[in-house]
């Protein structure tokens, strides 16, 4: 069932035949997106469904809705629900909470396993393979057999995922291989466990960043990894549906920084919020942009005498900084996805010196051509055109060198990259055009 309105009538029906339908039929997502778009995001609506699947709907939540849907329950029912939700997803809620009120919490809501396993989980960097872990996994032991893994499956409900099956010395947790379900239904019950399992597991390290963790999910494309500690414990997994999240959240957090935005900001936030984070980027693009000015500046003389050149100079920095953004698009995406090493760095950016001239040359004789149209002068043409393919080769260099360079300093190449590259552009666009036109000034009178 995905029909919103129809999910939304047998919501606010009150008939307990209706709820038990929408709960056997309908996907907590789906219930979510229909309150939201039907009934307004009125979150009263879901108190009519039971604790289990209201949790679901919650985990399903952004933790802003999270809250939203929490704040319409009373207490005990709030400790109820928390109670049944994913313990990861109860970490990264708690985690957005200020200091102050984490310990409140947890103490106060949480009880039982769920209480103990979210607070190992908010030891952990919210940006780690441990803070983006669950510790919902079925571990099993070497020694046993294949019938006691099977007994042992049927009562373990708690778990994220069951399709794998992680082996685990008995004595401190080590882990050892893995299993996955079809390999234990088809082995004879009294096999042993370390007899068909695969050694070769692939994990990650709790402290791992959620980047790296996404790479290797890309990489080996598994549903689900296993974390482990520095002495190679098992204390969590990850799955994939955690990492669709953490790919979400950076490729969002790299097209914010790109432009200017804290990644904090949300569409529907307030006015000062969206003040508080564009307005020190835009100071900085200010003074960029006097840098800018102060080279126009030096040539006020020449533009005095040549009007037309001040029409064109804007095009050529425009350009300037347009190529310069499509090498540094590349160049950051590559970074992020560790497609740049020193073996291949030179060749990278040979390759973009060469599109640079080239996208220059033609990129130029337009432009040369739109500077005839301006001042019928052959000469201002060319001086035109060799300032656009100039301008269009340090762009391709800025867009490449920059973030790579940042990237050596461990600054994010999504942040400042772009301020840096359309400096580098404006700056150079109008010294190379308005330089040739000083130094070639009698030919253009």
């Amino acid at each position: 069932m995905a029909d919103f309105k129809d999910i939304t009538r047998l919501l606010t029906s009150g008939v307990p035949d209706n709820i038990q339908r929408l709960v056997d039929e309908t996907h907590p997502a789906d219930v979510l997106e229909a309150v939201q778009e039907e009934a307004g995001g009125d979150y009263k609506y879901l108190l009519a469904l039971p604790d289990d699947f209201l949790a679901d709907v919650i985990d399903e939540a952004d933790d802003d809705d999270k809250y939203d849907i929490l704040k319409v329950m009373d207490p005990d029912r709030t400790r109820s629900v928390l109670n049944r939700m994913s313990v990861d997803e109860i970490a990264d809620l708690i985690q957005e909470l200020e200091d102050d009120n984490k310990e409140a919490v947890i103490k106060s809501l949480l009880r039982g396993r769920t209480k103990t396993d979210v607070t190992k989980l908010l030891k952990y960097d919210e940006d780690t393979a441990g803070g983006i872990m669950t510790t919902q996994f079925i571990a099993i032991y070497a020694s046993n057999t294949v019938m006691k893994a099977l007994n042992y499956l049927k009562t373990e409900v708690d778990a994220e995922t069951s399709y794998y099956m992680y082996v685990v010395n008995k004595e401190d947790y080590t882990l050892l291989g893995v299993v996955s379900l079809r390999d234990l239904v088809m082995a004879p019950f009294d096999t042993r466990i370390e007899e068909i399992m695969n050694t070769n597991v692939i994990s990650v390290n709790a402290n791992l960043d959620q980047e790296d963790v996404a790479d290797e999910f890309s990489k080996y494309g598994y549903p689900a990894l296993p974390v482990v500690d520095d002495n190679g414990k098992m204390i969590g997994i990850v799955t994939v549906d955690d990492v669709i999240d953490v790919i979400n959240e950076e490729a969002t957090e790299d097209i914010y920084h790109m432009g200017g935005v804290n990644k904090e900001e949300k569409i529907d936030g307030t006015v000062l919020e969206s003040v508080k984070s564009r307005l020190p980027w835009l100071i900085v693009n200010l003074f960029t942009a006097i840098l800018a000015s102060s080279v126009i500046a030096k040539f006020d003389g020449t533009i005095e005498k040549i009007v037309a050149l001040s029409a064109v100079m804007t095009i050529i920095s425009g350009m300037g900084g347009n190529a310069g953004t499509q090498s540094l698009t590349m160049v950051v995406r590559a970074l992020s996805l560790d497609e740049i090493d020193k073996n291949n760095a030179k060749s990278i950016l040979l390759k973009e010196i060469f599109a640079g001239f080239l996208n220059g040359v033609v990129i130029g004789a337009l432009v040369a051509a739109i500077a005839l149209f301006y001042n019928f002068n052959p000469w201002f043409g060319l001086i035109a055109g060799l300032a656009m393919i100039m301008n269009m080769v340090c762009a391709a260099l800025a867009g490449f060198l920059i973030p790579i360079i940042l990237e050596m300093m461990h600054i994010d190449p999504a942040l400042a990259s772009s301020v840096f590259v359309t400096t580098v552009t404006d700056c150079l666009g109008f010294f190379f055009f308005l330089g040739l036109a000083t130094l070639t000034m009698p030919l253009l009178m």
